[in-house]
This record gives structure tokens, C-alpha cells and sequence, in this order.
């Protein structure tokens, strides 16, 4: 499509969607009126029949979880294609790990130090999403954190050996189906799609919220598997591959020569 013609399709359709969202707005309440149908429906449903202290996992999790769903298909969607794009490509092979300096000894402690506590902060926010801000997303993330202190305080082969692509592309896949899997559970058992059929329990307790809970752990698992291994392809582009002595054709750049300008690191520097 040639951009005049983009151009032209912008012009017949943008005025369509701008008239359906000016009607779509006449329906809402004035601006800075007290009337909140939406907000307060969704704290009651949260607080008084769906169990859940935390409106907003309530929200994301039980009233638009078809929503979540899409949200994190995308971020699945998004993690292969990169992975994909990052891909060994044939002028590219594998050495030995490009030396990156010396670790500091404060650096390394702090490092090993806070890979227990960032994995377990990022397992309790997960687990606590229903009753405290977080939840799945948020956990996931404190936990690709903590793991990639591996690299920050060790080297990248400890970062491989703990979690190899493939465990983590398993990972990935299985939380996204186990999200999809309670879904259609819901739609067995309590006629709908994600509908929350487990019981709710009591406000405030850890066991309650129904599925909140466990769709909370199948986002976190998911979410935390696409974020180590996004930045684990990166590190293998950076640290494991170089382009070959004869880059390809029309290429007037070679990774094998130092840019001008940059330092050379000692050949007996401790590997990352």
C-alpha cells in the first residue's frame, strides 16, 4: 500500500470512528459528576460477592478477564516475535563468551544477596494479588529481575544453566494455556467463558477470590518465562555471537574490528 493510499483510507475512515466515539461519549456521565455506575458496581462485585480485597485484580482477573487474556497473548505474541528476529542469522556464529571486565566483589555479594529476596517478593506479590496491589503481571516482572542477577553478579553461563531457552519457551507456553485452560473450565462448569466458578471464601483471607488466585499464578509464570527469555536473547546476541570474517554482501561494517575510539579488554578478564 502506497502512502497516498493510506492517506486516502485515513480520510474515509477516521471521520466514521470519530462519529461513532462522539455518540458513544453523549452516554456518559458530565464531567466531574459524582454518578460512577461503573466504579461503584466493580467495587461492590469485588468486595461483596466476588471476595477479592484487590478491586483492581478483581477487575483484571474475574469481571474483563477475557480482556487479561488478550493482554497476555500479546506479550506472547510479542516475546516469539523478537525471539524470532533475534535468531542466529548465517553470518553469524557461536564463540567463546566475549570478555566484559571484572565483577566487582560488592557487586557479586549485593547480586547473590537479592536473587532470594527479589524471587521472593516476586512470589508473594503473585500470591497475594488478590488481596494486595500486584498480582500476576507485576510479580512475573520482580521475578525475571531477580533471576537475571544471576548475570549482573555471576557470569551468562549461570544465567543459561539455571534457565535454558527451552525450559523457559515451556514455561511461557504452558502459562499461557493454563490461563486459556481455566477459562474454558469456566465455560464447562459454570456456563461462560472465565467465569469465576470456585468458591470465593472469605474477604481478606489468602484463599479467596476463586479463580483470581489461580489465574494470578498462570500470568506470573507466563509473564516472568517471556521476560528472561526477551533479555536472554539479547544477551546471546551481545555475549555468545559474532558476525563472521566475511559479513554479507554490500556490508561495509565488520564486529570482528573494534570501532575506533573503544577500549580493548585483556584477554584473561573474567568472562560474563
Amino acid at each position: 500500500m502506497t502512502r497516498r493510499s493510506r492517506l486516502v483510507l485515513f480520510v474515509i475512515v477516521a471521520p466514521v470512528f470519530a462519529a461513532l466515539f462522539f455518540l458513544a461519549a453523549q452516554g456518559l456521565p458530565s464531567f466531574g459528576s459524582e454518578f460512577h455506575p461503573y466504579g461503584d458496581r466493580a467495587v461492590e462485585m469485588a468486595t461483596g460477592q466476588r471476595a477479592t480485597a484487590n478491586v483492581v485484580s478483581s477487575v483484571n482477573f474475574d469481571q474483563r478477564a477475557i480482556d487479561t487474556l488478550g493482554e497476555e497473548f500479546i506479550l506472547f505474541g510479542s516475546v516469539i516475535g523478537t525471539i524470532v528476529l533475534l535468531r542466529p542469522a548465517p553470518e553469524e556464529r557461536e564463540t567463546g563468551l566475549r570478555s566484559a571486565g571484572r565483577v566487582l566483589p560488592t557487586t557479586r555479594l549485593a547480586g547473590y544477596l537479592l536473587l532470594p529476596v527479589s524471587v521472593l517478593v516476586g512470589l508473594y506479590v503473585i500470591a497475594h494479588g488478590q488481596l494486595s496491589p500486584g498480582g500476576g503481571f507485576q510479580g512475573g516482572v520482580v521475578l525475571a529481575t531477580g533471576w537475571h542477577l544471576l548475570y549482573v553478579a555471576g557470569r551468562y553461563t549461570a544465567l543459561r544453566r539455571a534457565a535454558s531457552p527451552t525450559v523457559l519457551e515451556i514455561a511461557e507456553s504452558v502459562g499461557a494455556a493454563a490461563y486459556a485452560a481455566i477459562g474454558l473450565a469456566g465455560l464447562v462448569i459454570g456456563g461462560a467463558f472465565l467465569v469465576n466458578f470456585l468458591p470465593t471464601g472469605r474477604l481478606n483471607d489468602l484463599l479467596s477470590g476463586g479463580t483470581v488466585p489461580l489465574l494470578n499464578g498462570a500470568v506470573g509464570v507466563a509473564v516472568a518465562a517471556a521476560i528472561v527469555l526477551l533479555l536472554s536473547g539479547f544477551l546471546e546476541q551481545e555475549v555468545v555471537l559474532r558476525q563472521t570474517e566475511e559479513p554479507l554482501a554490500g556490508s561495509s561494517i565488520s564486529t570482528e574490528e573494534p570501532l575506533a575510539g573503544s577500549s580493548m579488554v585483556a584477554d584473561d578478564a573474567e568472562q560474563r
